[in-house]
């Protein structure tokens, strides 16, 4: 604090009680002074707020860029886009050790069966464990084939209004879009297709190897979890894991885009 300002404050405290007019705290008074210039000193020393992040400048500028293409336009090579992407995510999957050997997407053991995984694996029994999280693993790459009709008619479904909060949205924006719009739907329809692909792989057969192992310590009761459900769960969140993946890589990189007007487009919106 100024040595003027100290010297005002001690004078007005000396003065009102000379003349015991009121009674006032004086501690307060100062303390209120040294807030009150303390925020001031802060006001000065903090510069401006800018409104012009760099968030809100890229979207203005991916915006302004857009208003260069017509609304089919953007739709259009929108749909390309995302066609390509998901196309390209069930392929990756939709395949032998498409999640198996993918660390990101690999379907562990449910959460109700580990314990029991970690002790059998001390008794050197892991095997079971082992060929039961392969067979979960192969259902859902037998299944995720089957996603590639569903997403594409979600993609045909998406109005000029998704499309453009898509396009001037974050990475993943069109991933959150499946995941908010179609994610219910998809695992309906995704389900039945794990059930077939259960069988296929036999999974309740080596399920029950791992269950009468785990039932022998106590660790677990037998057939207590719905595999279906759980890799119906785990398969969807892989598959969307890959689409935001394909998404980030084509908005970084346009010229992987499918077709000359997405090229154009993804590029003008680059930031």
């Amino acid at each position: 604090m100024p040595r003027h300002m100290i010297q005002s404050i001690l004078f007005a405290s000396i003065t009102l009680a000379a003349s015991h007019a009121h009674a006032i705290d004086f501690g307060d008074l100062i303390n209120k002074e040294l807030g009150s210039l303390g925020k001031s000193t802060q006001k000065n020393s903090e510069p401006a707020a800018s409104s012009n992040t760099p968030a809100t400048t890229g979207t203005l500028k991916s915006a302004a860029n857009l208003a260069n293409f017509s609304n089919n336009d953007q739709v259009s090579s929108l749909k390309q886009a995302l066609i390509q992407g998901a196309e390209t995510a069930v392929a990756s999957l939709a395949k032998e050790n498409g999640y198996l050997g993918n660390d990101k997407v690999r379907i562990p053991l449910p959460e109700s069966l580990q314990k029991a995984d970690g002790l059998l694996r001390k008794f050197g029994m892991g095997k079971y464990a082992d060929d039961l999280t392969t067979s979960i693993n192969r259902a859902a790459e037998t299944a995720v084939p089957e996603a590639k009709d569903l997403l594409v008619g979600a993609v045909n479904k998406m109005t000029v209004d998704d499309a453009k909060g898509i396009l001037t949205g974050g990475s993943d924006a069109a991933t959150q879009y499946f995941r908010k719009n179609t994610e219910t739907a998809l695992a309906g329809k995704f389900k039945p297709v794990v059930a077939t692909s259960i069988q296929k792989v036999k999974l309740a057969e080596t399920y029950d190897q791992f269950a009468e192992k785990g039932v022998q310590f106590g660790l677990i009761d037998k057939r207590d979890t719905k595999m279906d459900d759980y890799i119906t769960r785990k398969a969807m969140d892989g598959l969307f894991l890959m689409m935001a993946e394909q998404e980030k890589a084509i908005r970084a990189n346009p010229l992987e885009a499918t077709g000359n007007l997405a090229k154009k487009i993804f590029s003008a919106i680059k930031f």
